[in-house]
């Protein structure tokens, strides 16, 4: 089981509405609508995905890296090595 699994309708209709936003992006390029609009739309949509992002590393970390840290070995080593490498892509995007 996934840590955002007792989460994830919460997840999938977040999703939901992010792909919304991104449709209407494409709408908005469509319409030559005006570059700021669309460059504050692109910011929305980007906090958007961070939120999701940041949601799913805390579920992980609080799950998958908790269970694996319990249990101990090298289990335990591979799944804070994996939740560094995330945060580290998640600080660099």
């Amino acid at each position: 089981m996934h840590g955002y699994s007792g989460d994830k309708q919460a997840y999938l209709a977040r999703l939901r509405r992010i792909e919304g936003q991104i449709r209407g992006l494409q709408r908005m390029v469509e319409e030559d609508a005006y570059c700021i609009d669309v460059l504050t739309q692109v910011s929305a949509a980007t906090r958007a995905l961070q939120a999701v992002a940041l949601g799913l590393l805390e579920d992980h970390i609080g799950h998958c890296v908790a269970d694996a840290v319990s249990t101990g070995g090298p289990e335990a080593e591979a799944k804070v090595k994996e939740a560094s490498a995330a945060i580290a892509r998640l600080v660099r995007s």
